[in-house]
């Protein structure tokens, strides 16, 4: 996988979840902080979105928000709509027998402790705004995800997760596209410059092959003092410093994933023994790969 890709598939701990909600105005929900992500679709009407501490945000059809750090808000039909309060854990919907908004929700768990540095650089609040002919993907995704969750079919509790997870990277990737990067730094920097783009995508692909500075160079077609400088500005941290967090967070997905044997997860991320794993581990964990496991 890409990175990006690898980046949805790791980080992302259980089934995503759904559901389609319909209010009438005036109505008001909260959100209260959670240790996941969010996203908000609105299909039919328009709402207004209440970030804690920041200007409410107008949301038409087609209008995505994606909240990466599980932060706490509200939505509402209006921006004067009165709200109980933001972020509480009480169930605030509350209708009236006004316009019909129709919203498509969804929620994924994220491993908190391995928390993908691309996800630390977006905002608290994402807002994608519907524009004719921009991110086709996502808007044919949000198509299709809306679809099966009103019209539920057969094979409908096996495409909903699938969506979701397309929903996420088309997301990611809307977010990654908007970015003015022509001077910049950071992830959206990263995966779309090739060089480092490249290396990213050898590191993720192949996590268990004895990369060196230079290997990698040679993948971004750099001399190894260019690459190393180019991807420790536009990645944040030096290529074999990501490399090995990369090994660990896939080695501690495989520990909580599968059966596999210890001796096979050191080998797939690149270590030569189970000790010298087992100690790289514990390093960066504070716990031992077996304690880790057992822990789920």
């Amino acid at each position: 996988m890409d990175a990006l890709s690898q980046l949805v598939a790791t980080m992302r701990t259980g089934e995503p979840a759904s559901s389609l909600i319909t209010h009438h105005a005036p109505w008001h929900r909260s959100y209260p902080p959670v240790q996941g992500a969010g996203i908000h679709v609105i299909l039919q009407g328009s709402a207004v979105l209440l970030p804690s501490g920041t200007e409410p945000v107008a949301l038409g059809v087609g209008d995505v928000v994606f909240t990466p750090q599980g932060a706490g808000h509200a939505l509402a039909d209006s921006a004067t709509t009165p709200l109980p309060g933001v972020g509480t854990a009480a169930d605030t919907a509350a209708d009236g027998d006004g316009p019909t908004t129709v919203l498509l929700c969804g929620a994924y768990g994220l491993d908190r402790s391995r928390v993908h540095p691309m996800l630390l650089e977006l905002p608290e609040y994402v807002h994608l705004p519907a524009r004719l002919g921009h991110h086709p993907s996502l808007r044919a995704a949000i198509d299709l995800l809306g679809r099966e969750v009103q019209d539920r079919r057969p094979g409908t509790d096996a495409a909903i997760p699938a969506l979701l997870d397309m929903l996420l990277l088309f997301i990611l990737r809307a977010w990654t596209d908007d970015q003015d990067c022509d001077e910049g730094s950071g992830w959206a920097a990263a995966l779309r410059d090739r060089p480092v783009s490249t290396a990213l995508s050898a590191i993720h692909r192949n996590p268990g092959h004895p990369w060196t500075v230079e290997s990698l160079g040679t993948e971004a077609g750099l001399s190894r003092a260019a690459f190393a400088r180019r991807f420790a500005a536009l990645v944040g941290q030096p290529p074999l410093a990501y490399l090995t967090w990369w090994r660990l967070t896939t080695a501690a997905r495989l520990l909580r994933e599968t059966d596999s044997s210890l001796q096979s997860v050191a080998q797939r991320v690149g270590y030569a023994s189970e000790f010298a794993f087992a100690n790289a581990f514990k390093r960066e964990f504070g716990t031992a790969p077996g304690a880790y496991r057992r822990r789920g």
